[in-house]
């Protein structure tokens, strides 16, 4: 499978701003939806933000709407995670997806994907 791997995580203050990256590497996921999760210790992994394939149309879950953005470079085979206004719940593993032949609502399913990164660290100080 194509390989995913997320950078730009790290340690910041409540109100900070970072902002990820998942590059792709040995194939193109322009034909792909691609999303970001997020997952702490003991707890399931969340959706975070997808953004589908031809329509980009972009999906943020209520807690992050307003203050994170998605987006891709196709020409970099790269998608990114505005972050901005972080708060401590915020803190997480951040991991990249990616998915073929998803769309709608079913972006919001981590089983529907079957292209994973490793994650990336996100720790929001209060």
């Amino acid at each position: 499978q194509v390989h995913l791997v997320e950078s730009g995580g790290g340690l910041v203050q409540a109100g900070a701003s970072l902002r990820l990256s998942c590059a792709a590497s040995g194939g193109d996921l322009s034909t792909s939806s691609m999303a970001w999760f997020r997952q702490v210790p003991g707890k399931e992994r969340d959706f975070v933000s997808a953004v589908e394939y031809a329509s980009g149309h972009r999906y943020y879950a209520d807690s992050v709407k307003g203050r994170f953005s998605i987006s891709r470079d196709n020409a970099k085979n790269t998608l990114y995670l505005q972050m901005n206004s972080l708060k401590p719940e915020d803190t997480a593993v951040y991991i990249c997806a990616a998915a073929a032949s998803v769309w709608g609502s079913a972006l919001h399913k981590a089983s529907n994907y079957n292209n994973w990164g490793q994650g990336t660290q996100v720790t929001v100080s209060s």
